[in-house]
């Protein structure tokens, strides 16, 4: 059993299995009488769908086609960490990899959105090396991780 929590999300975005990260509050939602509901997430996280709660959609001052209930979890984030600590099952508290230089293609997978400096995290799976071309100075593995 997974630890979700209702929310308001644009209808777009309504859907099972979609990931979003949260941006946080607008200025426009000072006005809004669900805030509270929409703001509960933690900024910067990434979160998914898991299930949508009814079909009514609520008027919205950000989202043009409104808002919609449903459930979130905390979605995996895919990472490159230092293969040594790649170990299916593993806690570690989350470091960007260390690379005197690297190829731009891999910025987003060196440094993810979703996690931070010092998370907690585990390695839910190992899903590779990364090709050494793409990065010097560091030995690292792709990996999916859970917060």
């Amino acid at each position: 059993m997974t630890d979700t929590t209702i929310t308001l999300i644009g209808s777009r975005l309504a859907r099972e299995g979609e990931d979003f990260i949260f941006m946080g509050e607008s200025r426009e939602c000072k006005k809004c009488k669900l805030k509270r509901t929409c703001l509960n997430l933690e900024p910067g996280r990434k979160y998914r769908v898991v299930k949508l709660r009814g079909d009514t959609v609520h008027e919205c001052f950000i989202h043009d086609g409104g808002v919609m209930t449903v459930e979130v979890e905390s979605s995996p984030v895919v990472a490159a960490i230092e293969s040594r600590k790649a170990v299916v099952g593993s806690k570690l508290s989350y470091e960007p990899p260390k690379c005197k230089e690297f190829n731009d293609s891999v910025y987003d997978i060196l440094y993810p959105e979703g996690i931070k400096e010092g998370d907690k995290c585990t390695v839910l799976k190992v899903l590779g090396s990364m090709d050494e071309s793409m990065v010097s100075g560091c030995s690292l593995k792709k990996v999916e991780l859970k917060l």
